[in-house]
């Protein structure tokens, strides 16, 4: 059927809730809670984050297998302290190059065409790891698997938010984040329990199932109907939208709405656009987001945490710290999903913050005050080679940097870690979202990058406690961010956020 056949069907449709709102009421309450339900809008989301297990899964796989490969009996393999750094670090290399790559895809290929695209790279990095013969492959295999995670990573959220319903989109929004924590999960669990009878090579043949999965069941998922009107394909908008809502709701309804609010916009941003604080506003807040979340210092926490825990010599075997950590996360992240649509993204990015600046305070005091003797260190220039410390008496005082951690790691998978994802894809004007998401994801990963890379200069140079004392301050920043910058976008959707930053109008946000 035309267009033109069906806007007047489309019309109708929605124009009787109008015209008869008092009978109507409870049609609409019941349409509202069928849209809610259909399931095929939440196997769609399940298919799309497939890719953030991925991505989880790939991030961490250096935990197990460098201790494997530094003890490797062929020198073609072996890893001394220089590779090995390289072998976990270049993945966010890759990362951020896919993510300016998706600046491009987004907006060529689509979301879920982006996301499907990253199942290549991936898939050939996971090879090249597998079948190693030197570490130039190793290095490719991470350097390959770390871009896809960027393509996804800018994809997955967008495509996520453009499908989603406003009532879940918050629920929704998390789960690339719980998935990632899985994936880690999962990734820890097979290089404990599996690397005791298997080669390490077969951790990146697992790594190979999601990756496979993902791309098979996206193949029957819809594209997101914005992104399709935005190509002037309004049928296969129309069928997107019924299939991910449900053919008995008031679907039409939100169409409309959607086509409106494309309609206003062009394809692309011209250079004169982004002048316009519709357009760089809301970027700027994404972009300051993705900054900050880094410099709160998540990223050097995780990849150095084992070495921070025997540097303070945490009551705690190393063989555990991984997991637990993972299992914190993971619990924050589900406590988020579950609250972000009823308490609202500001309080929880507050209260994130809040979590993260008390945390980083008291590790930052807690290695400046406690003497070496007691936190049994040595001195703060032996993080790297803390792993041939000898044996220290228990000290039940190092109890305070674990929980100090484990609070950091708990904030920041409420708020700082899965809102700012959510929020970059809910506040971009669409027709900047696949551009700004890219480098969104470009900007967080140099900016890890970097400041991994630097930690370990500022440690041998300053101590442990400046590199905290700095996190510290960078979450007091967090706050100020929220209170002043970030909008709430709680229930609303995608077209009502648009309108609060083309007008400054804080009633499209009520």
């Amino acid at each position: 059927m035309e267009p033109s056949a069906r806007e007047p069907l489309v019309r109708k449709t929605s124009s009787s809730y109008r015209t008869f709102p008092g009978s109507s009421g409870k049609k609409l309450d019941k349409e509202y809670l069928q849209s809610l339900q259909n399931k095929r809008l939440y196997l769609a989301v399940f298919a799309a984050v497939l890719g953030n297990f991925s991505f989880g899964f790939a991030l961490v796989y250096p935990s197990p297998v460098i201790p494997a490969l530094e003890a490797y009996p062929s020198p073609a393999l072996r890893l001394d302290r220089y590779a090995a750094s390289w072998f976990g670090s270049v993945f966010m290399l890759g990362a951020a190059a896919g993510g300016l790559s998706a600046m491009l895809l987004n907006d060529r290929l689509g979301r879920k065409l982006s996301i499907m695209f990253s199942a290549l790279p991936s898939v050939v990095g996971y090879v090249l790891m597998a079948s190693a013969q030197g570490i130039g492959m190793l290095l490719l295999g991470r350097v390959l698997t770390g871009y896809a995670g960027g393509v996804t990573s800018a994809s997955i959220p967008v495509y996520i938010s453009e499908i989603s319903h406003p009532g879940v989109r918050g629920m929704l929004g998390a789960c690339p984040q719980m998935m990632a924590v899985l994936g880690s999960l999962v990734l820890y669990a097979l290089g404990k329990y599996l690397g005791l009878v298997l080669d390490w090579r077969w951790l990146a043949v697992a790594g190979e199932v999601p990756v496979l999965v993902m791309i098979i069941l996206l193949c029957f998922m819809p594209n997101s109907p914005r992104f399709l009107l935005s190509q002037g394909k309004d049928d296969k908008a129309l069928a997107s939208l019924c299939w991910l809502r449900g053919k008995d709701t008031d679907y039409a309804r939100e169409y409309e709405q959607i086509k409106d609010s494309v309609r206003k916009q062009s394809q692309r941003v011209s250079c004169a656009e982004i002048k316009d604080p519709f357009i760089y506003k809301p970027i700027l807040i994404a972009v300051g987001m993705r900054f900050l979340q880094q410099l709160s210092g998540v990223t050097c926490i995780l990849v150095y945490l084992q070495s921070i825990f025997k540097k303070t010599s945490v009551i705690l075997k190393p063989e555990y710290d991984a997991a637990l950590v993972g299992l914190v996360r993971l619990f924050s992240v589900m406590i988020a999903a579950v609250s972000m649509d009823k308490a609202g993204r500001k309080i929880l990015l507050f209260v994130s913050a809040g979590v993260m600046l008390v945390s980083n305070l008291t590790m930052g005091l807690y290695i400046h005050f406690v003497p070496a003797s007691q936190n049994g260190t040595i001195a703060n220039k032996t993080l790297v080679s803390s792993a041939n410390l000898p044996a220290e008496p228990i000290n039940y005082i190092t109890l305070i940097p674990l929980l100090a951690t484990m609070f950091f790691i708990m904030g920041y998978a409420m708020g700082w870690g899965p809102i700012t994802w959510l929020l970059m894809s809910e506040i971009l004007p669409l027709k900047a979202r696949g551009v700004a998401s890219g480098l969104c994801v470009v900007v967080s990963w140099l900016t890890a990058f970097t400041l991994t890379y630097l930690f370990l200069w500022v440690v041998h140079a300053f101590g442990l406690e400046v590199p905290f004392l700095f996190f510290t301050v960078i979450c007091a920043g967090n706050i100020l961010f929220t209170g002043f910058c970030v909008p709430e976008t709680k229930g609303r959707s995608l077209e009502q956020i648009e309108a609060f930053f083309r007008t400054g109008r804080r009633s499209f946000m009520r």
